[in-house]
């Protein structure tokens, strides 16, 4: 039986604590902690985890509590330090999105790791969904050919209350905007089916909220090879539609599920009804994969959990976190100094350190408000997803 921590009771670690649920037989939730007792007692309350036990700290959680696994749903500061003592005390760590605010942070919790024998995973849950696992299929095919473009839009929508919270909205503390803390999640997706790009150009903007310092908008071009990729990071987009579009020389294929395959007249204009033949293709690939047996948060922990079980390395690492925060910071680096960013980020780069990123990001507006708690269910897309009433992510 694995004897799992949560570190952080706000509205993500609903997500987490609802997938341990899921493995009776194989975990058991034996302590949360925050920094406010009153929340984590609430906490441990409202979800029945009445034989938990609440800490103040990790620092005493680890001092106290005999624990094989722990996840992190605190703020992004605050990730590298929390996760480099439970590796450094042999504890295996599952942590939020992002990783860590820098590349030098990423490095530390991978130092910890390899110096503890305990493991790492950073969550990119959206890698265990049915839709996700289909496109990679598809662009594992080949199929579509040399891939020449993709289009992300991570599109979000929020309100000004949003960044009210005390940690949002802050370069320091939450580290950026929606390129940081929203697209991380596409972000990955998009370097797990296309790997690294070799330079990055971007344009930054706070477009919406007057109460924050960081971005609410950015724009970006990742290079490849030949291939380009652009990437929205919004929370200013009505009605929140995201989509990953994957073009090659071949084909088209988005996450929805659509496919389209051009074929030229001889003056290079495209056919009426294209390649019929390789759209049947595609589709019939994309039918014949099997449902994921679990699928977001659960789907990571199931891995995580066999991981440890099987003394294996879990699925998603933090090399892939790390990648992942290396290209956000060039895209933050892009847009400060609005130039092309070449990758991969030496050690010796300015931007590679902590707090580079914060201490030279331009501050669109004066935070203006730092509440501790906000009322209200979490929704995604339109759809609720966690019911809290405080601490939300």
């Amino acid at each position: 039986m694995i004897n799992v921590a949560i570190i952080g009771t706000g509205g993500i670690s609903n997500s987490h604590i609802n997938a341990y649920h899921g493995f009776p037989d194989r975990c058991r939730i034996v302590a949360l902690v925050d920094t406010s007792l009153d929340a984590g007692k609430e906490k441990r309350r409202d979800l029945g985890l009445h034989d938990a036990r609440v800490y103040s700290s990790h620092e005493e959680l680890l001092a106290h509590e005999d624990v094989n696994l722990v996840s992190v749903c605190t703020p992004p500061d605050t990730h590298e330090r929390i996760s480099v003592d439970c590796l450094s005390a042999g504890v295996n760590v599952l942590c939020e999105k992002p990783m860590a605010p820098s590349v030098a942070a990423c490095d530390a919790i991978l130092r910890a790791e390899a110096a503890s024998g305990a493991v790492f995973s950073s969550v990119a849950q959206n890698r265990f969904r049915d839709d996700v696992a289909r496109l990679k299929t598809v662009v594992d095919s080949g199929l579509l050919g040399e891939i020449t473009h993709v289009q992300v839009d991570s599109a979000w929508w929020r309100g000004l209350p949003y960044y009210d919270m005390w940690w949002r909205g802050t370069w320091a503390q939450e580290g950026g905007g929606p390129t940081l803390n929203h697209a991380v999640h596409h972000i990955d997706l998009l370097l797990w089916l296309l790997g690294a790009p070799s330079a990055v150009t971007a344009v930054l903007t706070n477009a919406a909220h007057e109460n924050a310092e960081v971005e609410d908008l950015s724009v970006a071009v990742l290079q490849y090879a030949r291939a380009l990729a652009t990437v929205t990071s919004s929370v200013v987009d009505h009605g929140e539609r995201q989509r990953i579009l994957v073009h090659g020389r071949e084909a088209s294929v988005s996450l929805d599920g659509e496919v389209v395959a051009e074929t030229s007249q001889p003056n290079g204009f495209p056919k009426p009804a294209g390649n019929t033949a390789l759209v049947d293709r595609l589709r019939a690939l994309m039918s014949d994969c099997a449902p994921l047996s679990h699928t977001g948060h659960q789907g990571q922990v199931d891995d995580v959990l066999s991981a440890i079980e099987e003394g294996r390395r879990p699925t998603i690492d933090g090399r892939d976190g790390r990648l992942t925060i290396e290209a956000i910071t060039a895209i933050y680096k892009a847009g400060i100094e609005r130039r092309t960013v070449d990758l991969p980020l030496p050690d010796g780069d300015p931007y590679y350190q902590s707090n580079t990123v914060a201490e030279r990001a331009p501050r669109f507006f004066a935070k203006s408000a730092a509440v501790r708690h906000q009322s209200g269910p979490i929704t995604v897309s339109g759809e609720q997803v966690v019911d809290v009433t405080a601490g939300v992510r």
